[in-house]
């Protein structure tokens, strides 16, 4: 691939392009709205119906689950859908289409194109996850939030969707196209469920193992800061625990993402 060319011009200019470049993606996804919806939908509705309605109803599950299982499955929703956002267009790009080839070749640096990625799949997942609240709400009789945790339940989702677009920025820069299936099976599945989505993870103590694994995934961050600010009631992290821990996942996944992007666009 070529060199990117080098942009000098910084402030506004650059501001603008970017926003240019991420209404863009946005304006795409737009146009394929109905088939991302039943991507975002499928798997969260079926895991709240199986897991809410009818394991509930067999009596196989205490009548409060509900309440646990809802912020669990925003988290995940917000993650995967980020990092599936990222990840998959990136491969394409930088190896079948060589669409990345046209970003770069905007009035924009390469770093900022890293960071528009980033940001762009953590709309998506912010999206995926917001949508299911209402589904949740319907799917579910026994939701009953403390609404005075709204506003920190949603800087969690942002730093999760964030965390989740910087997870899929490393999978697509540093994963060759022949292998990203295998990596996804392989990375993917095991944060599915490690990542206290369907369990409170200070109720793991008597499986230490399974709860320093759990303790290691993103995700447990984002479902348990979800519990302590929309249903306290139910065992969980401290907030500032989750949230150090997000902003670090952040930054971590971020740094490396980023300069795997500059290493893939120089190549």
């Amino acid at each position: 691939m070529s060199a990117p060319t080098v942009v000098s011009g910084k402030g506004p200019g650059q501001a603008r392009a970017f926003l240019g470049v991420l209404g863009r993606d946005i304006a795409v996804t737009g146009k394929e709205f109905g088939s991302f919806i039943s991507q975002v939908l499928m798997q969260p509705f079926f895991l709240l119906f199986v897991f809410g309605v009818v394991l509930g109803q067999l009596g196989y599950v205490t009548p409060g689950y509900a309440q646990l299982l809802l912020p669990g499955l925003l988290a995940l929703n917000a993650f995967f859908v980020a990092v599936q956002a990222t990840a998959i267009p990136l491969v394409i790009d930088f190896s079948y289409t060589k669409e990345i080839e046209d970003r770069l070749l905007a009035p924009l640096s390469t770093r900022l194109v890293a960071v528009e990625k980033i940001v762009f799949g953590a709309s998506r997942g912010l999206f995926g996850s917001l949508v299911m609240i209402p589904v949740g709400y319907i799917v579910l009789d026994e939701v009953n939030w403390v609404l005075s945790g709204l506003p920190f339940a949603a800087l969690l989702l942002v730093l999760g969707s964030l965390s989740g677009g910087a997870a899929g920025l490393v999978l697509g820069t540093l994963v060759s196209p022949r292998k990203i299936n295998v990596v996804f099976a392989l990375v993917v599945t095991p944060l599915l469920f490690t990542g206290s989505t369907q369990f409170p993870f200070l109720q793991l103590e008597n499986l230490r193992w399974f709860q320093v694994i759990c303790a290691l995934n993103p995700i447990t961050y984002v479902s348990e800061g979800l519990r302590g600010a929309l249903t306290p009631a139910v065992p969980h992290l401290a907030g500032w625990v989750c949230l150090l821990a997000l902003v670090a996942s952040c930054a971590i996944f971020g740094a490396i993402g980023i300069q795997g992007f500059l290493r893939r666009a120089l190549d």
